[in-house]
């Protein structure tokens, strides 16, 4: 029998404690390691358990649940699922606390549009398990990268960078976007987020970042110095018309099991722009995105795909990289220079093998 996932559970509400003790005791191959009503019991009780997952309040005594995040992952590196009523979906607190490396966000069950606690509780359950095979490195200051020169051919129209992601991706996007250029290449993101996180996290990147964040909408056309990034419950796709790339917004089934998919972005940029594209596949679970860049890869684009070592999750990455999809592995920290060196070379290389 394989181990069970040893849960901390960290929360200031005695009836949430017990509620959230309950539902994991009674769940196959989860334990409840221990339990703290604020940071500085959590700290004795995680120090004695060395539990797989923490779950996490925002609201505490003493220190709140971002800045003891923030410690957790700078001094002992353990996968956190936050689980507040401050992290409800599209809240600046559930973009904050992934930036700052949680795996995922649960909102507390507060009985609006059949959110109870019975859902709530099978959404943290699963999240658990996502973030029980979670890597997590030492979180240790920016390395000063700062930001890269411009690119020699970003304003040309002719050229793109299109970004996957999923869990681990919102912390990795922030730093790729922080080394971008004010003038930097037109980039389309597709990242597994819920809708009402989307306006959030776009805004977010937009004050961190020097090029213009927002949400793509239909019709939208990727320019120099503008990021677009999928709708949280809709398809981005990327098509070519006389006048250059348009995004398409698709209320379409989901693809690999998610909308929006990265598979659907890889697979439309791999049509539309052929060779003078750049793809970049991170740290996320499950497949989406393998075929897509697959497919960008067989069209002559330049693929990259985060190294083990850097992702949170190498799920997305490994499967790209196994079907044959990736040109070259990066860790994170490697991968912005080697984005826009490959940008200038779009469509001057022959296609890769």
């Amino acid at each position: 029998m394989p181990r069970p996932i040893r849960v901390v559970i960290v929360d200031d509400s005695a009836l949430m404690r017990e509620m959230l003790k309950d539902v994991l005791s009674r769940e196959a191959g989860m334990e409840v390691a221990g339990v703290a009503r604020d940071a500085f019991e959590a700290r004795a009780v995680i120090k004695a358990t060395n539990p797989d997952v923490i779950t996490l309040d925002v609201e505490m005594p003493k220190m709140d649940g971002l800045s003891f995040l923030e410690k957790i992952m700078t001094l002992r590196p353990t996968p956190v699922v936050m689980v507040s009523s401050l992290t409800r979906e599209g809240s600046d607190a559930a973009i904050r606390a992934l930036e700052l490396g949680a795996v995922d966000c649960v909102a507390k069950p507060d009985g609006s549009e059949g959110y109870g606690f019975e859902a709530a509780a099978m959404e943290l359950v699963s999240k658990i398990r996502v973030a029980a095979t979670a890597r997590l490195a030492m979180r240790r200051p920016a390395a000063g990268q700062g930001v890269l020169p411009s690119p020699r051919f970003a304003g040309s129209g002719k050229r793109l960078i299109a970004i996957g992601a999923s869990t681990g991706g919102v912390e990795r996007i922030r730093d790729l976007l922080s080394a971008m250029p004010a003038d930097c290449p037109p980039i389309v993101i597709t990242q597994h987020m819920g809708p009402s996180y989307v306006p959030s996290f776009a805004a977010r990147l937009d004050r961190l970042s020097a090029p213009a964040v927002r949400v793509a909408a239909h019709g939208d056309r990727p320019a120099q110095g503008l990021v677009l990034v999928a709708p949280g419950d809709r398809h981005l796709a990327v098509v070519r018309d006389t006048a250059g790339f348009v995004c398409h917004i698709q209320d379409t089934p989901p693809v690999s099991g998610h909308r929006p998919s990265v598979d659907v972005l890889f697979a439309t940029v791999a049509k539309a722009a052929g060779p003078k594209a750049v793809g970049v596949i991170l740290s996320g679970m499950g497949r989406d995105g393998a075929i897509g860049m697959k497919a960008m890869h067989d069209a002559g684009a330049f693929t990259i795909g985060e190294q083990e070592s850097s992702c949170v999750v190498y799920g997305m990455p490994r499967a790209a990289k196994e079907n044959g999809a990736v040109a070259v592995e990066l860790p994170l920290a490697h991968i912005p220079a080697e984005m826009l060196r490959a940008f200038d070379a779009a469509g001057e290389r022959p296609r890769t093998a």
